[in-house]
């Protein structure tokens, strides 16, 4: 049976920790849904302490988003299919010649170049606003100064970790994930949210686009998931 998805930000929390709790934690989805929680326990704080202009759209949104990511976790625990711009990370997730951050980062890439689109979209639909109306996209926007902390912190992290790999393939692992940004991913996010908010009452240009989404962010995926050099044991 499929989980039921989490209605409220507290749900969302508790969900990602009992992921966290069930995998190993070398797996990659393990790995993304770390750093994924860490965000989530951020926003959640800045919610309760009015950093937002309405809240209330702030939380809605991030429940929906989160759950175009749970959806894939239940489908590949239940042995169906992932949707395409997850299939990258769900496919290498046991593969330990690949790091921790290339599978943070290739999560990243799906849900926020492909769902996070989406979950605007469907907030906006439920709570019958549009992205252009204030403070959708003001509030959007103080996200990524959220983001900004928690992206420095992992890659911080990593760039410890790759001085102990002085080889020529670390220093090619190590542009390929400085081309990844989260603030630029979700400066795209908006753009595709705005077409397809635009194409919403066309079904066949409104699924061209999404299509092209999903396309496209599958290709980057296996880019930053491309296994370069083992990671060192821990």
């Amino acid at each position: 049976m499929t989980a039921q998805l989490p209605i409220t930000i507290d749900g969302v929390i508790s969900r990602m920790e009992e992921i966290d709790a069930e995998l190993d934690r070398h797996d990659g989805v393990a790995c993304f849904n770390r750093v994924y929680l860490k965000v989530t326990k951020l926003v959640k704080e800045h919610v309760t302490a009015g950093t937002f202009k309405d809240p209330a759209f702030l939380e809605r949104m991030d429940v929906i988003f989160a759950g175009h990511y749970l959806k894939n976790v239940d489908a590949a625990k239940a042995g169906r299919p992932t949707e395409l711009p997850w299939q990258p990370l769900f496919e290498a997730r046991g593969n330990r010649v690949i790091w921790p951050i290339q599978f943070a980062l290739a999560g990243m890439n799906a849900h926020i170049n492909h769902d996070l689109a989406l979950a605007v979209v469907e907030t906006c639909k439920e709570r019958s606003t549009a992205p252009e109306v204030a403070p959708v996209h003001e509030d959007f926007e103080k996200v990524n100064d959220l983001l900004a902390s928690v992206e420095a912190e992992i890659r911080a992290e990593f760039e410890l970790q790759i001085v102990k790999v002085a080889t020529a393939p670390a220093e090619q692992l190590k542009h390929a994930v400085a081309a990844f940004s989260m603030s630029s991913a979700r400066e795209v996010a908006w753009l595709n949210a705005t077409q397809l908010w635009e194409a919403r009452n066309n079904p066949v240009k409104y699924q061209v686009q999404l299509t092209a989404m999903a396309g496209a962010v599958n290709a980057t995926s296996r880019m930053i998931l491309a296994p370069v050099v083992p990671p060192p044991a821990d």
